[in-house]
This record gives C-alpha cells, sequence and structure tokens, in this order.
C-alpha cells in the first residue's frame, strides 16, 4: 500500500498482543523480534499498520499495563535496539507503527510511586498520585466509595515510614496500578517528554489506554452507584472519567504530533479508547486540534439485529464524522470475548451460526467508511478459548473477583501458526515448550498456513477484504446512504457505488442488486442473500 498523507482516515490497523503474537526465543511469550518476523505475514494480509500492545519494563499485573518505565522495553520482550529493527523493518515495507500508552495510571514498582511511598503525607512526591486521608475514627475507612473497575475498593492503604497505617492511594484498575494525579503539571511534562522519546525513534503515532481517564473530579465525592464501573467493566462513573480537562491534554498531544508531521510531512496519529455513553460525547474527542480518531464501541457492543446495528452506524457517521475525522470501527480487541464466540454459542469449533455471522461482520465493518482495527487472530476465525483451568488464568479481575465471568485470558491465548499440536509453531522452542497461556487441541484447524492454504478460510475474506478496500478511492471520505430493504436486512450504497448488505436473518432474502457480488462473507448466488451473509457490489442497479 502506498503511504498517504491523512493515512489515517481510511488505515486498517492490526492490533499486536505481542505476548501471544510470535515467539522468537523458545521462552513461551512473544517478543518485538517475533513481530518483526511476522511482518511479511501482515504485509501479505493488507493492513496499513500495527498497534503493539505495551512491552515496556513493568511487572505484568495487568500484562504491561502497569508501567514501571515508559522509556525502555522490558527484556522479556527484546530491549531498545530490538525495537529499532522493528520499526524500520516495518517502514521498509510500508507498514506504521503505533504504540499502546498508558498515561491514566503507571505500575506500584514505577521510581515515582516508590518515592511516594516512601515520602510523607503531604509531600510532592505523593501529590503526583492521589493519596487521601481515610474515613473514620482512625482513617480505617477508604477516602471514598469508588469501586475499581477490576472489583473491589479503587482505594489501597499504606503502611507509612513509621509503620502505622496511612493514606490511601486511588487506583481505577488493580492495585499495582496507580492512577496519576493529572492535575500536579509534573504528570504533563513527564507524559511530553515520553511522547517525544518514541517520536524520535520513528514511530508512526500512540494508541492512547483509557483516554476518557486521567482527570478526577477535584473533589473525590462518593457516587450515587459506586460499583458501576466493576458491573459494567466500562468507565461510566461521571466522577472518575470524561471530566472536561482532559481535553486540554489531548490538545498539547496533537501539537506535539503536528510538530513531528511538520518537519518532515509524516503524519503522526493518535488514537484514543474512548468509552463514554454518547456517540455525541465521543465525538468531543475528535475535534479537529484534539485526538485523530477515538475506537467506536458500539459497533462491538451492538447485538445481532439490523436494527440495532443501523442505529449505531447512524449515529456515529452522524456526530462523530461530522467533526472532520472518520469513525474508527472496531469488532474486538484484547479485552473482549473473540467475534466467533460472541456471535453464537457454542462456537469452539469455528463453523456454524457464530462464525457466519462473524465473517458477515467483517465484511461489514470493511465496508465502513472510516478506519478499522482489526484484532490479531480474527483474521484466522478463532473463538474464545472457555475453559481455560483456574490454575493459568492471569487476569487481575479474575484474581480479585474470582469470577470467570468477565476473564480475557480466552481471547489472548497464543496464536497457531503451524503444525498439529501445541505449540503451534508459536514459539521456537522445542515441541515441548509451552506457550504461557495453553492452547487447545482444536487451535490446529486454525493455524495460519492452513488459512492460507484455504481461499474459504477467514483469512482470505480479510484479504480480500482488504485489496477491494484498498482499491476503492476516498474510502475515509465516503458517505453512507441506507437503502430500503426487508426486516433484518441492512443494506447501504457509499458515495463511491459499492453497496454493503447483511442478511442479519437465517432465511435468504432478495439481494439489494441483482448481479453476483464481488466479495460474500458465504456463498452467495446472484439476486440472492442468504441468511448471516454480507456482501458488496460494485453497480448502478440498486434499489435506491
Amino acid at each position: 500500500m502506498l503511504s498517504k498523507y491523512h493515512w489515517w482516515r481510511d488505515a486498517v490497523i492490526y492490533q499486536v498482543y505481542v505476548r501471544s503474537f510470535l515467539d522468537s526465543t523458545g521462552d513461551g511469550v512473544g517478543d518485538l523480534a517475533g513481530v518483526r518476523a511476522g511482518l511479511p505475514y501482515l504485509k501479505k494480509l493488507g493492513v496499513d499498520g500495527i498497534w503493539l500492545s505495551p512491552f515496556y519494563p513493568s511487572p505484568q499485573h495487568d500484562h504491561g499495563y502497569d508501567v514501571a518505565d515508559y522509556c525502555d522495553v522490558d527484556p522479556l520482550f527484546g530491549d531498545l535496539a530490538e525495537f529499532d529493527l522493528l520499526v524500520a523493518a516495518a517502514r521498509r515495507i510500508g507498514i506504521k507503527v503505533l504504540l499502546d500508552i498508558v498515561p491514566n495510571h503507571c505500575s506500584s514498582e514505577h521510581p515515582w510511586f516508590e518515592e511516594a511511598l516512601a515520602a510523607e503525607p503531604g509531600s510532592a512526591a505523593r501529590a503526583r498520585f492521589h493519596f487521601a486521608d481515610g474515613r473514620g475514627s482512625d482513617g480505617e475507612e477508604p477516602p471514598n466509595n469508588w469501586h475499581s473497575m477490576f472489583g473491589g475498593p479503587a482505594w489501597s492503604r499504606v503502611t507509612e515510614a513509621d509503620g502505622r497505617s496511612g493514606q490511601w492511594y486511588l487506583h481505577m484498575f488493580a492495585p499495582e496500578q496507580p492512577d496519576w494525579n493529572w492535575r500536579n503539571p509534573e504528570i504533563g511534562a513527564e507524559f511530553d517528554r515520553i511522547l517525544r522519546f518514541w517520536l524520535d525513534r520513528g514511530i508512526d503515532g500512540f494508541r492512547i489506554d483509557v483516554a476518557a481517564g486521567l482527570y478526577k473530579h477535584p473533589e473525590l465525592p462518593d457516587s450515587d452507584d459506586p460499583e458501576a464501573d466493576a458491573r459494567t467493566r466500562d468507565s461510566v462513573n461521571p466522577l472518575a472519567w470524561n471530566q472536561p480537562e482532559v481535553h486540554e491534554v489531548w490538545r498539547q498531544w496533537r501539537s506535539i504530533c503536528e510538530e513531528y508531521t511538520a518537519r518532515d510531512g509524516r503524519e503522526r496519529l493518535l488514537v484514543g479508547e474512548v468509552s463514554v455513553p454518547t456517540a455525541r460525547e465521543h465525538a468531543q474527542y475528535v475535534r479537529s486540534d484534539e485526538l485523530h480518531q477515538a475506537f467506536f464501541f458500539d459497533l462491538l457492543s451492538a447485538p445481532w439485529e439490523a436494527d440495532a446495528f443501523r442505529k449505531v452506524i447512524s449515529e456515529a457517521m452522524q456526530d462523530i464524522a461530522g467533526t472532520g475525522s472518520t469513525v474508527t470501527w472496531v469488532l474486538n480487541n484484547h479485552d473482549q470475548v473473540r467475534t466467533v464466540t460472541r456471535y453464537g454459542e457454542p462456537a469452539t469449533e469455528g463453523t456454524g451460526l457464530g462464525a457466519a455471522r462473524a465473517r458477515a461482520a467483517a465484511l461489514l465493518m470493511l465496508a465502513l467508511p472510516g478506519a478499522a482495527y482489526i484484532y490479531q487472530g480474527e483474521e484466522l476465525g478463532l473463538p474464545e478459548v472457555v475453559d481455560l483451568p483456574d490454575d493459568v488464568l492471569t487476569d487481575p479481575i479474575f484474581h480479585r473477583t474470582g469470577s470467570r465471568a468477565r476473564i480475557r485470558d480466552g481471547c489472548r491465548v497464543p496464536l497457531p501458526w503451524s503444525g498439529q499440536a501445541s505449540p503451534f509453531g508459536f514459539t521456537s522452542g522445542a515441541e515441548s515448550a509451552k506457550p504461557w497461556l495453553p492452547q487447545p487441541e482444536y487451535f490446529a484447524e486454525y493455524a495460519t498456513d492452513r488459512a492460507l492454504a484455504d481461499t474459504r478460510s477467514f483469512w482470505h475474506l480479510y484479504r480480500d477484504g482488504l485489496q477491494l478496500r484498498d482499491a476503492l478511492p476516498q474510502l475515509g471520505e465516503g458517505t453512507l446512504r441506507w437503502l430500503d430493504s426487508p426486516p433484518g436486512v441492512l443494506a447501504f450504497v457509499r458515495g463511491d457505488g459499492l453497496v454493503c448488505a447483511v442478511n442479519f436473518g437465517t432465511a435468504p432474502t432478495p439481494a439489494p442488486v441483482s448481479g453476483t457480488p464481488l466479495l460474500s462473507s458465504g456463498p452467495c448466488p446472484a439476486g440472492v442473500l442468504p441468511g448471516s451473509t454480507a456482501a458488496w457490489w460494485i453497480g448502478d442497479d440498486a434499489d435506491h
């Protein structure tokens, strides 16, 4: 793919969960050298760029989202020299590189937090975080009633230097992830330095973790629904998320990216993980002087119903595209149940309703005007691994709550590349080498070598969709108009003439275009749209 200015507007980015992508050392954990080795595979697939999950030095309490040093590489994944090789290799073949940056919280082993623990209450070191006295006669109760998104109180009490129980610190996730206090100007200055460190190494931008976070209500009052975040596993506490001051951070970060873009014409991207109640609030994050893009999660969370999909797509096109940005569509990521499983249970064999719906949803997403992000393994049709034994689970949600209901390990199992038995080519070690999470036997059916050899596979569907998408001009600038369609069918035509239709039902219906489709998610004879199927056409005979 040729590089283009404003490349991000219609880019397709592949999310690399580094520890589960490809292991080059034989220790059972994916690494940066493994990502570099996998670049030809990604080039063949046809993506524009990759987003790398955190690889910074970390005690790995939340798989790298607890950062101890923002300007280095954890030896588990390689070193800065290997990182530089990866960026250079990606640039040679035209693949952009985005880093995952975590500005809401750090690791409890970050030097500044260790300094804060050793310091006195009221000190400058503690002012970098949210330290507060507890309530009750001896401060034995947390400062407010907020709960962590990972379950349990959002506060942990420290032991002071004299051995007495002391203040509490805020962590909206795990206790090992203390929240930064962005009302302290030191924090903003430090992250400006961090951005420049990585931009100077040649990256193309950042995916921003918890981009609606950072600032908390200045008075840290009690919440009317303190367990809402843990119950929904979403950032819905209005006192902890989506505070108005956060927009000034994104204006500052955008100005830094624009500075680098002005130097060489190579545009740097900011894409935010923004979880807010409405598309209209979402749009505020992608105004022309803030983030370039923000993930639109409503498509991911929509039930498999034509009316639900039409509603969220319409709202996004109206409210987000109207800002001058483009919608950033996602169907999955490292925090969600895999699409095949989410759309149809049981789906452990990858066939049947869940797989058909996941294929149709992929074509729908790739047809929509804007950008799209693909989570690794979705292009293989991988199902969620739902039967991991308790003793291998690593998700802090499980260890804090004891519940398997919302654990994320099942979508993070290392990818299968080849062979008939684990480790399926994932690790370069001996056949007895064990990936950090066990791979089920049925992963043999999803290995990349099989997927590439089978023209009916998920992989070929994604590859063909990406090739057609790349051939259609100005997709990111495109418009969308709904077509009349029978109940249970969603059909639209873009400004460039591409028609996409999805049959959400199980019975076949007349297609909106009479000819044979350019591409379909399953067998699709001319004039008919089978159930649980999506198809694309180019033609003037659509039923407008």
